[in-house]
């Protein structure tokens, strides 16, 4: 079956509400919602016809798109290719020019439907935030992460990977509740880098995999986000195969935990990142400034550490 090849947007506002549109009637599939985009004409870039099919449908110029997922799917009666982009700045307000309804929606909870079956999927990708935070226990003292931690709650972060190898078990536990504790009134979801059965049995939200679980395992558990540590094409490949909820991919830059690791670079990033089905986080030696080289190589956000819990 031939491929199509199109160009999606997720237009995005300062508040977290996306673009939706329904299709017309006299078009396949009348009545269902899609993220606005269209076919990429021969000789086009997927930029290019993102920018000229926004123009067409909604009567905006783009100002600023990222490459975000490239996402495959099977209709009845053709194979879709669609590649996402992220619009964070457009001129002119959105409208229907081709006679379509318009609706900004919040990912979390959508007030329309039915949502075209190759879009479902990517609304889970979008209720994940741009800051992964990993905590940094070892280096900084109870005292000092659970400020840091409450600081960044207080800001908004909402993706919190516990990652404190050097626990014993109760030890663990114990931490893990009390982040627990402090994650659960701001609706903030908790990961732990560890083992399957020791996230499901403290209650976690996910499980974090090292690259060497990930390779290991043959199908992604069930009722838990599920994330992971890549470094290679290999790895990310294997992350999508499982149908993971998202990947970190690094070192991008040099780092202080990995301080002779061979790194990336952004253009690196890109290569490897570049036509990924999951959202893929940037992780090493970057600052909350670097979020928009991460967008520009086509990194959903920043995996931190560090800088996440400085003052």
């Amino acid at each position: 079956m031939k491929i199509v090849n199109a160009a999606v947007a997720i237009l995005r506002r300062d508040d977290g509400c996306v673009l939706l549109a329904e299709r017309p009637e006299g078009k396949p599939w009348a009545g269902w919602w899609e993220f606005p985009g269209g076919k990429i004409e021969a000789g086009e870039t997927a930029l290019h016809a993102l920018q000229r099919e926004l123009r067409e449908e909604l009567g905006i110029e783009v100002k600023q798109a990222f490459p975000w997922l490239t996402r495959s799917f099977e209709y009845p009666d053709r194979h879709v290719r669609l590649h996402f982009f992220i619009v964070r700045e457009w001129h002119n307000e959105p409208q229907g020019c081709e006679g379509q309804v318009l609706s900004w929606q919040s990912p979390a909870g959508l007030t329309v439907s039915p949502m075209l079956p190759a879009n479902e999927p990517i609304l889970a990708a979008l209720n994940l935030p741009p800051i992964y935070a990993i905590t940094n226990l070892q280096e900084l003292g109870e005292s000092r992460f659970f400020a840091g931690l409450e600081r960044a709650l207080d800001r908004g972060f909402a993706l919190i990977q516990v990652r404190e190898k050097h626990l014993e078990q109760d030890a663990l536990e114990q931490f893990v509740s009390h982040v627990l504790r402090k994650a659960r009134p701001y609706q903030a979801r908790v990961l732990l880098n560890g083992s399957i059965d020791i996230a499901r049995k403290l209650g976690v939200d996910g499980v974090h995999l090292s690259s060497d679980r990930l390779l290991a395992l043959e199908s992604r558990p069930e009722g838990l986000l599920c994330a992971a540590s890549c470094h290679s094409q290999q790895e990310l490949d294997k992350a999508g195969q499982l149908g993971l909820d998202f990947a970190v991919l690094s070192p991008v830059q040099h780092t202080l935990s990995h301080p002779g690791a061979q790194v990336l670079g952004w253009d690196g990033f890109a290569r490897i990142a570049g036509g990924n089905a999951l959202p893929v986080y940037a992780l090493g030696g970057l600052q909350l400034s670097d979020m928009g080289q991460a967008w520009a190589h086509g990194a959903h956000g920043l995996a931190m550490q560090r800088a996440v819990w400085a003052e």
